[in-house]
């Protein structure tokens, strides 16, 4: 592997590292890909190594395959991904297993089964980061509270950090959940584990961007219909990175691009990178 470009800033105090897309301080991490660098702070400033919106593959290439399985996954890199997202559960035995509903199609509650009870198409996510190869992964946590599985204790956290740390490199990883809990709970493990809040519900720019800055979190991921020119600016001078979901329209993803957001989540890596040239 090439050596990684490296940017070094060092003002008012702060030391930051731009290390092949991975942003440190003293204070935090900040994920920011493809060397992009972003500093936090009045009368922010920006220097780019290699300006690039990442194209994130939602559930794999899930308009072209079965979502979040593993034809998905390597469909993703095949059709110009740069990156997959993909959502975990927990099964009974603590095994971390790609699955976007608690329940399968037949009903049963994936917490209440072993690995071996599963379906064929449902795979670890070991199993998952293996067939990713050079793609980075985004992982999310699915705990919501109204959910059947919901779990206040966040027992698969450690789990997760643990197969992230042995599989991925830390640029190559985001761990994302609209359960601050969550990612909390990554951060009491690793705090150096670049991680993520989604959200879709923001009455203002500076909700979910506010609370992702105030505890340390590396990034924000909104729903496309709350994102504004504004919004990403914001985000970006809170030092977050923007990975915006799920963009499908040709038109919406050169518009994101333009925006500077530092990634897209799609169905359609294909269509995404046609559309980014």
């Amino acid at each position: 592997m090439a050596t990684p470009n490296v940017v070094s800033v060092s003002e008012q105090g702060k030391h930051f590292r731009a290390l092949g897309g991975f942003v440190t301080t003293k204070s935090h991490s900040s994920v920011i890909w493809r060397g992009l660098y972003r500093r936090a702070s009045e009368g922010s400033c920006r220097a780019t190594l290699d300006e690039m919106t990442l194209i994130v593959a939602h559930r794999g290439a899930s308009k072209a395959f079965r979502e979040n399985t593993l034809d998905a996954f390597r469909g993703a890199a095949e059709l110009g991904a740069d990156w997959v997202e993909l959502d975990v559960r927990r099964t009974r035995c603590g095994s971390i297993v790609v699955h976007h509903d608690a329940e399968l199609e037949d009903g049963r509650l994936i917490k209440d089964l072993e690995v071996d009870q599963l379906p064929d198409h449902v795979a670890t996510l070991e199993d998952v980061i293996d067939v990713c190869g050079e793609m980075g992964v985004n992982i999310e946590i699915k705990n919501d509270s109204a959910d059947a599985d919901f779990d206040p204790e966040h027992l698969m956290v450690p789990r997760i950090v643990e197969i992230a740390r042995a599989q991925l490199a830390r640029d190559k990883v985001l761990v994302t959940s609209f359960d601050m809990g969550a990612i909390n709970a990554v951060h009491d493990i690793d705090p150096n584990m670049p991680t993520g809040l989604l959200t879709d519900d923001d009455v203002g720019h500076e909700v979910s961007i506010g609370r992702a800055a105030a505890h340390d979190h590396s990034a924000v991921n909104p729903s496309d219909e709350i994102v504004t020119p504004r919004w990403v600016r914001a985000a970006h001078e809170a030092g977050l990175a923007v990975y915006v979901w799920t963009v499908d329209d040709p038109r919406r993803i050169t518009q994101l691009a333009a925006m500077e957001v530092d990634g897209i989540i799609t169905n359609v890596p294909d269509v995404a990178r046609k559309a980014l040239g």
